[in-house]
């Protein structure tokens, strides 16, 4: 294969990301936007010592999951990238995908239990988060980066945000063009409205605005804001966030409240939920609730149980679960997101909850030995990366009963529950699908002791 070839390709498999995979000479080429069974005609746009890139050209033989995309921008947009088939068939996928990674990990077969899928998988994301720059005619635009790059695609309609947040932003970026406010530019660094994020509470109906600038002051700040609050009156608070680096990182280090309180509330089940600024909250509430029921019933709780949520962010898990628990401690590196967690205990009226700051490896075994305590139950839910080996060791030596681990990378997943398998057997697997025609796929499983 040479790069610039034209060949045809049956497509044969699909990779983690939800693109196919065709062979030529045992040679395994990759290929965005085809499905199985596909006969393709393609472009090689990279030729590696071990696999090959390619860009269809023309679908020769048609998969019957295929369907046209219901998003203008979806081939250039870094959003989704599952839209060119049914829903039905992404569910397919990802259960392969897991089914193949963990197989692959753990070292032997592993089938997957159950998929809680999305009755309506659409306009599902309470987290819109658009960054703001500059056209190559110098107009201000605002929406998603295109795919590994850094040109942002303007974004009107968008499938999976919520309605309500992307009828604000479009509001805002008008405001912003009408008033000659300046946007950031990332080749010389100047301007100032960076991104704009806008955070719902899908119960609630309370929006709250993030606008990261990368200068201390906005021009017409106090016009903005006032047209923003009187045009919705869903809109609870607008922050400013300050980041005036040249990085990628989105948020700066300073906030300021420029109306309203700094934080919004939204509802998991019964249990009552404060969001500020840097708070982690799950992008799909609707589906999070099922996740985590889930989750409390892998846990097999008695109302008996010392249980200790691990890398609890805001403290969602614990709190969801603390109706069916003995006591619940909490465990996060940010000490802001801990704050959260104490403070949604109290909104809540919960008495059986303690959250404390720190290192997973660290904290857990002080408190168990501090408290002379035994861990009957240990929920995990860690950031992509999964688990440090520590953190893994630190099970291992403290040996509750069941670990309920949550993850939102099932090659991270597969890694560590084959570093657990020296003392646990996973009993149960279930994906949740919580983030609808993207290849990101969330599971949770169960691991018993031995």
């Amino acid at each position: 294969m040479k790069k610039n070839e034209e060949i045809i390709v049956e497509v044969i498999d699909n990779g983690i990301y939800g693109e196919g995979i065709a062979k030529v000479d045992a040679i395994p080429i990759f290929v965005p936007n085809v499905l199985i069974g596909e006969k393709v005609k393609i472009k090689i746009i990279k030729v590696l010592s071990s696999y090959a890139v390619g860009k269809a050209i023309e679908i020769i033989e048609q998969s019957s999951d295929r369907v046209i995309p219901d998003c203008s921008t979806y081939f250039r947009c870094g959003g989704c990238n599952l839209r060119h088939c049914n829903y039905e068939s992404t569910i397919k996928m990802k259960i392969k995908s897991v089914q193949n990674t963990l197989s692959k990990a753990i070292g032997k077969n592993i089938k997957v239990d159950e998929v809680i899928k999305m009755e309506e998988p659409y306009y599902y994301r309470n987290k819109l988060q658009y960054p703001l720059g500059l056209d190559k005619d110098g107009k201000s635009v605002m929406g998603v980066y295109a795919q590994r790059s850094h040109i942002i695609i303007p974004t009107e309609h968008c499938k999976i945000q919520d309605k309500l947040s992307q009828k604000i932003a479009n509001y805002i970026l008008k405001f912003i063009k009408n008033n000659c406010i300046p946007v950031y530019n990332e080749e010389n660094l100047k301007g100032s409205l960076r991104h704009l994020i806008i955070r719902i509470g899908k119960k609630t109906n309370e929006v709250m605005i993030t606008l990261v600038t990368n200068t201390q002051n906005i021009y017409k700040e106090k016009e903005l804001i006032e047209a923003v609050v009187k045009e919705f009156k869903e809109v609870k608070t607008i922050v400013k966030n300050i980041n005036s680096k040249n990085t990628n990182v989105i948020l700066g280090d300073k906030t300021e409240i420029l109306y309203g309180d700094g934080y919004i509330y939204d509802y998991l089940g019964k249990k009552k939920f404060k969001i500020s600024p840097r708070s982690f909250y799950q992008i799909n509430p609707i589906q999070t609730e099922k996740l985590y029921c889930k989750a409390i019933e892998y846990a097999n709780l008695t109302g008996k149980e010392t249980v200790f949520d691990l890398y609890c962010g805001i403290g969602t898990i614990g709190i969801f679960a603390s109706d069916r628990a003995k006591k619940i401690y909490g465990i996060e590196t940010i000490s802001e997101a801990i704050e959260d967690a104490k403070e949604n205990s109290r909104i809540n009226g919960i008495e059986n909850t303690e959250f404390f700051v720190g290192d997973v490896e660290k904290v857990l075994p002080e408190i168990i030995k501090d408290r002379n305590l035994s861990a009957d139950v240990i929920f995990i839910d860690p950031p992509r990366k999964g688990c440090e080996k520590k953190a893994i060791d630190t099970f291992l030596k403290i040996a509750p009963k069941r670990l309920v681990y949550v993850s939102c990378n099932p090659a991270t997943l597969g890694r560590d529950i084959k570093l657990l398998e020296e003392k646990y057997e996973l009993l149960k697997l279930t994906i949740c699908d919580m983030f609808c025609f993207t290849s990101h796929i969330e599971c949770v499983a169960v691991l018993s002791l031995k």
